[in-house]
């Protein structure tokens, strides 16, 4: 798995964000160092030394190759630097808060009390980020911090035309005085990728652990489509809405036709999700069916679906161009049975975490 916190030593008492510069594996001029930039003094088998304006910073257990162009958010007290933008992947995603008002089945990341306001740093890391970057922005639930979500997204996208977001939200926080805010933006820059599990309003907020979450993001989902929004319809596939598939494709496309995608997911195991995975992981290899007969439905009614996280070997062959590599690249893993499948450059695979017992029963017919 690829590290995103590194053990670091600085001379500065304050975190901050840097971006390192070791003038080795990127393909762009790095002569042009700035204010923010630490440039690679020397390096050994152990660690780094990087100097800037900033300060000192000596980072182990990289090859400085592998960290060149990356900007990372330094915490000298606790010897730590997170790596909030990697220059080499397109999967950087900024953590907005650990908040959240649901309490999904299989939430990945169990919401938390506590919060720190990042704005500022990340607002440093968005603009030392490379060019056409697609930053992603998760949570917790990222609109509890809303007019600062806004804000933020606004004073980035102004200073830097070339970089994209895509936005997971529950969306329950939107109302009509958004609506003016959101359509003075560049809305065709940011995906506003939203979670609809069940055309059944019961199984909806059951799922998501809110009475009335369902028809507040039915609310939400109008307004964004006012605003002129860009929408990714998320549902992640489970025990409890598998049955129901279809009538919640019928539903997409009949009530929600202005979305731009939707993307059907597979289960990730952790979190609640690793604590409830017996209730709720479906075996899509052997149940692909109500898989195929949404996916079909809702692509003839003109709705790009795709399907996020499923293994290609556990999908039918003539389904397989919807399935698209999209585990992050820092939590992909393969298993022993993927060595010499054919398809495997074209597979995302596995979460790292995925259980070994991995729970299809139709595997490896790649």
């Amino acid at each position: 798995m690829i590290p995103l916190r590194l053990k670091i030593e600085t001379d500065v008492v304050d975190p901050y964000v840097v971006r390192l510069r070791s003038f080795e594996g990127l393909s762009e001029d790095c002569s042009d160092a700035g204010s923010l930039d630490a440039t690679l003094e020397n390096a050994s088998a152990e660690n780094a030394d990087f100097a800037g304006a900033m300060g000192k910073l000596r980072v182990f257990g990289v090859d400085p190759s592998e960290v060149n162009g990356d900007v990372m958010f330094v915490v000298p007290w606790r010897g730590t630097a997170h790596r909030l933008i990697r220059a080499n992947s397109r999967h950087n995603t900024l953590l907005i808060t650990e908040r959240c008002d649901q309490l999904c089945l299989m939430c990945s990341q169990p919401p938390k009390e506590r919060h720190i306001d990042m704005f500022p740093f990340f607002e440093t890391a968005v603009l030392l980020s490379p060019g056409n970057s697609t930053i992603g922005i998760s949570g917790g639930e990222p609109t509890l911090f809303k007019s600062e979500l806004l804000e933020f997204l606004d004073t980035t996208m102004s200073a830097r035309r070339d970089i994209n977001f895509h936005v997971l939200t529950n969306a329950q926080h939107f109302d009509r005085d958004d609506v003016v805010r959101l359509r003075r933006m560049d809305l065709d820059r940011i995906l506003w990728g939203i979670p609809v599990y069940s055309s059944d309003r019961d199984v909806h907020d059951r799922i998501v652990g809110k009475p009335g979450a369902f028809d507040q993001v039915r609310k939400s989902l109008s307004l964004l489509c006012e605003a002129g929004a860009k929408i990714e319809l998320r549902t992640v596939l489970m025990k409890p809405n598998a049955p129901k598939l279809f009538d919640l494709a019928k539903f997409v496309t009949t009530a929600l036709p202005f979305v731009d995608k939707w993307a059907i997911m597979q289960l990730e195991n952790i979190g609640y999700g690793r604590q409830n995975w017996s209730s709720l992981f479906y075996d899509s290899s052997k149940g692909f069916d109500v898989v195929g007969k949404a996916l079909d439905f809702a692509i003839s009614r003109g709705i790009e679906t795709k399907l996020y996280n499923f293994p290609l070997c556990t999908v039918p062959a003539n389904y397989r161009m919807f399935a698209p590599s999209t585990i992050s690249d820092w939590k992909r893993a393969y298993v022993s049975d993927c060595a010499d499948c054919s398809l495997r450059n074209e597979c995302g695979g596995f979460f790292e975490w995925h259980p070994k017992a991995h729970g299809y029963e139709r595997f490896g017919v790649a």
